[in-house]
């Protein structure tokens, strides 16, 4: 089995940087292309016209997860990838074909996913018979109420989900935060669909990277960051590893308690707490970081917290 999911894996790396640069062509053709929000720094309004929603081509590792093996789990966790991405891809449209840098309302956007997700959790907990438990320690489990178990569920998934798309702000950012999340999920599951999900979502999130590192031929949009930020999160409930969410997806945290504080800060002082948030903004402007040396200390943190959530699990789960 493991040779098969290397082998599905490798296939979809080879596919995606195959199919990236006709991607990109289709997309600039039909002028999809990135609106840049006026308060941005002036390098990233150099970005403007550059296509948008490339986050479609990873699709393509929830095709061939589905193709080669259709198993209920898998196909659950790519119903969640697909679900999460429509809304974001949603968003991606009005942006590009408008040219409106807000998209539709975050109302309208919060509306669908937290009906996506109760709808995906009646699933896991009718079909999948999803225990309404979270671990505490190995062999310690506190039972909630079913109702309390998924309005808890409900604000995890919806919120973390929002925390990684608050990532996507760089060029490869999202991508080399995502990568060690998703491997540490390969490492801990004893869900052989769960390791086939992972492991081929990195080697797509790997294709893509060869035309989103800086300076970015194409952006994932919405459409790649909701939908990676779905399917993590599910995964998280998923393996019963709630607990340590807040190593394992720290840098996603930060992000959105970066863009939380500024605005809580900004309405009690009239001043800014950050320079820019989300905070990779604020070490750009403020310290003068380059883009590329924002995602190589990000996504050093996040391997870092991945195997710190591995070492946890290991020993005490």
């Amino acid at each position: 089995m493991t040779h098969s999911i290397a082998g599905v894996s490798g296939i979809a790396f080879m596919l995606v940087a195959v199919m990236m640069p006709f991607l990109i062509w289709g997309l600039r053709t039909l002028r999809l292309t990135q609106p840049i929000r006026a308060e941005l720094p002036p390098d990233h309004q150099a970005k403007r016209g550059t296509p948008l929603m490339a986050g479609l081509i990873l699709l393509v590792g929830v095709i061939l997860s589905a193709a080669f093996h259709p198993d209920p789990l898998v196909l659950f966790l790519c119903a969640a990838f697909v679900l999460f991405s429509l809304v974001g891809f949603a968003d991606d449209f009005k942006k590009a074909a408008y040219q409106d840098p807000n998209g539709i309302s975050g109302k309208t956007k919060l509306v669908f996913q937290f009906g996506f997700t109760a709808a995906l959790l009646y699933v896991l907990i009718h079909t999948f018979s999803l225990e309404p438990t979270i671990e505490v320690y190995r062999n310690l489990t506190v039972t909630l109420p079913v109702i309390v178990y998924v309005a808890v569920m409900l604000l995890f998934i919806v919120g973390s989900a929002n925390a990684i798309n608050f990532t996507d702000g760089l060029d490869g950012l999202l991508i080399n935060v995502a990568i060690p999340t998703y491997f540490f999920f390969f490492a801990i599951s004893s869900h052989p669909e769960v390791k086939l999900f992972s492991l081929v979502m990195i080697a797509c999130l790997l294709g893509l990277f060869l035309y989103n590192i800086y300076p970015a031929r194409a952006f994932m949009g919405d459409t790649g960051s909701l939908a990676i930020g779905g399917s993590l999160s599910f995964l998280a409930v998923l393996e019963k590893v709630e607990l340590l969410i807040p190593i394992l997806f720290f840098v996603y945290l930060a992000e959105q308690l970066s863009v939380i504080l500024q605005v809580w800060y900004y309405k009690k002082t009239k001043l800014r707490l950050f320079r820019m948030a989300p905070i990779h903004y604020h070490f750009s402007l403020k310290y003068g970081w380059s883009e590329n040396k924002i995602v190589m200390i990000f996504g050093f943190i996040s391997w870092m917290c991945a195997l710190v959530s591995w070492l946890i699990w290991r020993f005490l789960f």
